[in-house]
C-alpha cells in the first residue's frame, strides 16, 4: 500500500480530466451510497414495525395463559394466535412451547439476561447469507419465578424483501454511477475542451508564429474565456515587447554602422604615420566629436525604448503645460541654450492642465525648441493656447521648413531631410515627440507653407497659425 503522500503525488500526475471524472464519480458514490441507506432503513423499519406489532398483539395474549410455573393453560387459545412461543426457565430450558415451535430455545441466555424485568426484541438467524429458519423474537420476563415468554414470527418474508431491496439498490447505484461516469467524463471534455484549443494555438506560437491569438468566443463569459482575454492581452504586451526590442536593435544597428564604421575608418588612418603631438591631438579632437555623436544617438534611442516602455505608468500624471513651457524656455535661455536666437513666448493665463508627467512635458518641449533651433530660424515661437477641451502647444520658427512630402513621415525614426543630414541631430527628436503625444491620447501636426499633416489624424478642429513652419501639439485638456 502506498503511502499518503506518495498516493497524493501519483493522483497529481494523472491527466486533469481523469481526476475530474474520479472526483465526481466518488462524490455520486457517496451520495448514492447515502440515499441507498435512508432507503433501506426506511424499509427496514416500516416492515419491522409490522413485525413488532404482531408480536405485542401475540404477547397480550398469550401473557395471562401463562401459569406461575411455566405452563400454559389453554393452548389451544395459546396456538390460535398463529406465532410460534416458548416459556423459558432462566437457564435457557423450555418450559412449554407451540405453533412450530423448535425443542430448542428461539434466544440465548445472553438475551434473557437483557430482558431484565421488562421485554426487548431480537432477530435470531443470519441476514447473509440466509438462514433456514430466521426468526423476529420478543422476550419477556414473567413474574415471580423469572421465567420468560418467547413469541416469535419467522422474517422469511421480510428478509427476503430487503435482500431484493439491497440488491436493487446495488443494481441501481453501479447504473447511477457508469451514467454519472460517462457524464462527467463528457463534461470534462467539454469544459476542457477550449483548454486543449487553447494549449494547441500557444503551441504554434511558441514555435515561432506571430500574429496569432486565442480563438475565444464573442457570445460566452466565463472562466476559460476570460482566460483567453487575459491570455491575448498578455501575448499583444509581449508582441509589443519583442517588436520594440526588435525595432531598437534594428534602429541601433542601421544608425550605429556607418559612425562606427568611420570612427574605425579614422583610427587606422591615424595609425598609418607617426605624428606630431598637435597632429594627434587634432586626430583625438575629431574623434571626440564622433564619439560625443555616438554617446547622443545612443541616449537618444534608450530615452525612446524607455519611454514606449514606462508609458501606462505616466499615463495618470498631469502637469500644468503653460508653465511648464514658460519656464522652460526661461531655463534654456538662462543657460544659454537658445543664445543665437529668440524665443519668444505666448501661454494662456492660468494653470492648462494636460495629462503628461512633468519629465514628459519638458522633454516634448525641448525636443521641439531643438529641432526649430538646429533646422530652423530665429525667431523661434512659443504659443500654448486652450479651449474647453483641448490644449494645443505650438512651436514654429522662420526656418526653410519641411517639404511637403517630408511632413507625413517626419515622425518615423532617423527621418531627415537630405539637406538636413549635414546638420547635427540624429532624427529621432520628433519620434519623441510623437510617442509622448500618442500616449496621453493627443495628436501632433505637422505643417508649413499651407499643407497640413496631422501624425494621428483622429482629432477635429483645423489648425490656427501662420504658413511658418510649425510643430503643434494637441492634447486632451484635464479639469
Amino acid at each position: 500500500m502506498r503511502p499518503p503522500r506518495e498516493s497524493r503525488r501519483w493522483a497529481a500526475r494523472l491527466p486533469l480530466r481523469v481526476r475530474l471524472v474520479a472526483g465526481f464519480a466518488a462524490a455520486m458514490a457517496v451520495l448514492l451510497t447515502a440515499a441507498g441507506a435512508f432507503v433501506y432503513w426506511r424499509v427496514e423499519y416500516a416492515l419491522d414495525r409490522d413485525l413488532d406489532s404482531e408480536l405485542a398483539t401475540a404477547t397480550g395474549t398469550l401473557r395471562p395463559l401463562v401459569a406461575a410455573d411455566g405452563s400454559v393453560d389453554d393452548r389451544q387459545a395459546a396456538d390460535a394466535t398463529g406465532v410460534a412461543w416458548q416459556v423459558l426457565r432462566p437457564d435457557g430450558s423450555v418450559v412449554a412451547s407451540g405453533v412450530n415451535a423448535p425443542a430448542v430455545p428461539l434466544v440465548t441466555p445472553g438475551d434473557l439476561a437483557a430482558a431484565g424485568d421488562g421485554s426487548v426484541t431480537v432477530d435470531t438467524g443470519r441476514f447473509l447469507p440466509a438462514a433456514k429458519a430466521p426468526f423476529r423474537a420478543r422476550v419477556t420476563t414473567l413474574q415471580p419465578d423469572d421465567t420468560a415468554l418467547v413469541v416469535a414470527i419467522r422474517r422469511d418474508h421480510r428478509d427476503e424483501a430487503l435482500r431484493e431491496l439491497l440488491l436493487q439498490l446495488l443494481v441501481a447505484g453501479f447504473g447511477a454511477l457508469v451514467v454519472a461516469g460517462v457524464v462527467g467524463e463528457r463534461l470534462a471534455h467539454a469544459a476542457l475542451a477550449p483548454v486543449e484549443r487553447y494549449r494547441r494555438r500557444a503551441s504554434d506560437i511558441a514555435a515561432g508564429r506571430s500574429g496569432l491569438r486565442l480563438e475565444v468566443p464573442e457570445d460566452r463569459d466565463d472562466e476559460v474565456t476570460r482566460l483567453g482575454h487575459t491570455l491575448n492581452r498578455m501575448l499583444d504586451t509581449l508582441e509589443n515587447a519583442l517588436e520594440r526590442e526588435r525595432r531598437f536593435v534594428n534602429d541601433a544597428s542601421h544608425e550605429l554602422r556607418t559612425p562606427l564604421t568611420l570612427l574605425t575608418s579614422r583610427i587606422q588612418l591615424a595609425r598609418r604615420r607617426s605624428r606630431s603631438v598637435e597632429e594627434h591631438e587634432a586626430v583625438l579632437a575629431e574623434l571626440e566629436v564622433d564619439v560625443t555623436r555616438l554617446a547622443a544617438l545612443a541616449e537618444h534611442l534608450l530615452t525612446l525604448s524607455s519611454h514606449e516602455q514606462a508609458r501606462p505608468a505616466g499615463a495618470a500624471a498631469t502637469t500644468d503645460l503653460a508653465a511648464t513651457a514658460r519656464h522652460g524656455v526661461e531655463h534654456r535661455l538662462l543657460a544659454g541654450v537658445d543664445a543665437l536666437g529668440d524665443v519668444l513666448v505666448e501661454a494662456a493665463p492660468g494653470p492648462v492642465v494636460v495629462p503628461l508627467t512633468g519629465m514628459d512635458a519638458e522633454r516634448l518641449l525641448g525636443n521641439l525648441l531643438d529641432n526649430a533651433r538646429v533646422h530652423g530660424k530665429p525667431p523661434v515661437r512659443v504659443r500654448v493656447r486652450a479651449t474647453d477641451d483641448w490644449v494645443v502647444l505650438e512651436v514654429a520658427d522662420a526656418g526653410a521648413g519641411m517639404p511637403a512630402e517630408l511632413l507625413g513621415n517626419a515622425t518615423g525614426r532617423f527621418a531627415r531631410a537630405a539637406d538636413a543630414r549635414s546638420r547635427p541631430g540624429s532624427g529621432l527628436g520628433l519620434a519623441l515627440v510623437d510617442d509622448i503625444v500618442r500616449g496621453a491620447g493627443g495628436e501632433l501636426r505637422l505643417c508649413h507653407a499651407g499643407v497640413h499633416h496631422p501624425a494621428v489624424p483622429a482629432l477635429d478642429g483645423p489648425c490656427d497659425h501662420s504658413s511658418a513652419m510649425t510643430v503643434s501639439v494637441v492634447l486632451p485638456r484635464v479639469p
